[in-house]
């Protein structure tokens, strides 16, 4: 399958990642050599099971700064085309959450909207590079024509107020996760309403994410929905009391459920160096087992935001992979990390909206 990327692979010639060393980033007891090979060994990897990253928010981004050109690398945010290829990423979860949302229900929801439509329009914009991708299957057939696979969401739950219609409108949208965090229906706990979201999210293959909840919030919604659900940006509690970290009582329901936990690169959640973004890396693993840990970087912002040494934008994910390698990871469990798992959770949705069409209605 190596021949599949083929075309992310050559695009990398126009844009050189960031050359720091691995040694620099966290595997400092190295010697160069097996940096070197580390290194290499990862760029292999990622050329067949490239990274599923599961948050990016350049679509807030560019819509205050929409003359950004992303086919070419430009200072002024830190997501592109070429560094996205320089990384090894194949599919990639536009957010369309808004960081500041308006108090009135309405407007979140307008907003919403908007974010949907610049979503849709930088996927018309840049058809080489991304594919507008709905299924696990749009996201394969992506990688093998050497496009980017781009999923829409999450969307706020606050735009659903005692209605389904709008879940129903987000999904004949294309989005297809929805974060309940933060809405009335799952602030305190998962009301009667919030398990009929539930339910229809299961329907329509739309995945739930876990970000943002509160740990007993989060059990319930685990509990409550039939498919997998996912934590889109996150790192471990246990090593950063950080607000959004999850704690290991929410990663052992995710492990039952066969959930998925994507770890953050945000400094704030997870460390300044990729040493300590791999610590978070492996406690996720150790916890909720190999089949449930992810990457979800929140990439797609403007300088300034504080991220770990060696993993300021996508074209360092093959130093965090050949970090891992070092640290005695197999390469099955690597390919679980960046694709596999991902690729499982859309394919596990999908099967429990088949499943429901057919059950009968009481």
């Amino acid at each position: 399958m190596a021949d599949l990327q083929d075309e992310p692979n050559a695009g990398n010639a126009a844009y050189t990642a960031d050359p720091a060393p691995l040694g620099s980033a966290g595997a400092e007891d190295l010697p160069a050599d097996a940096a070197a090979g580390a290194l290499e060994r990862a760029v292999e990897l990622l050329s067949v099971h490239p990274v599923a990253d599961g948050h990016n928010t350049l679509v807030w981004t560019l819509r205050q700064s929409p003359y950004h050109d992303i086919d070419t690398p430009d200072a002024g945010v830190d997501t592109d085309i070429p560094r996205l290829r320089a990384g090894g990423v194949g599919a990639q979860f536009w957010s369309l959450m808004l960081p500041h949302e308006a108090s009135s229900p309405d407007q979140v929801l307008s907003d919403t909207l908007d974010q949907i439509d610049a979503a849709l329009a930088l996927m018309r914009r840049y058809p080489d590079g991304l594919c507008f991708a709905l299924t696990a299957n749009d996201m394969a057939d992506a990688r093998n024509r050497g496009r980017i696979a781009s999923f829409l969401g999450p969307v706020p739950g606050r735009t659903l107020t005692g209605s389904l219609g709008a879940l129903r409108a987000f999904h004949a949208l294309g989005v297809r996760i929805l974060a309940p965090a933060g809405a009335p229906w799952a602030r305190d706990e998962l009301t009667a309403f919030g398990h009929e979201v539930v339910k229809e999210m299961n329907r329509l293959a739309m995945l739930v994410d876990l970000t943002g909840c509160t740990p007993a919030v989060a059990c319930q919604l685990t509990g409550a929905s039939k498919a997998p659900v996912i934590v889109s940006h996150t790192g471990a509690a246990a090593l950063n009391p950080h607000p959004g970290n999850v704690t290991d009582e929410v990663l052992l329901a995710l492990r039952e459920a066969g959930g998925l936990a994507m770890v953050t690169f945000d400094a704030a959640q997870t460390g300044d160096s990729l040493h300590a973004v791999a610590d978070h890396v492996d406690h996720v693993r150790a916890v909720a087992g190999p089949h449930c840990v992810g990457l979800g970087a929140t990439f797609g912002s403007e300088p300034g935001i504080p991220r770990p040494t060696g993993l300021t934008d996508p074209s360092g994910y093959p130093r965090l992979i050949a970090e891992l390698l070092e640290r005695g990871w197999p390469e099955t469990d690597l390919a679980l990390l960046t694709w596999g798992n991902a690729e499982r959770v859309l394919f596990d949705a999908e099967f429990t909206a088949r499943a429901a069409q057919y059950r009968k209605t009481p």
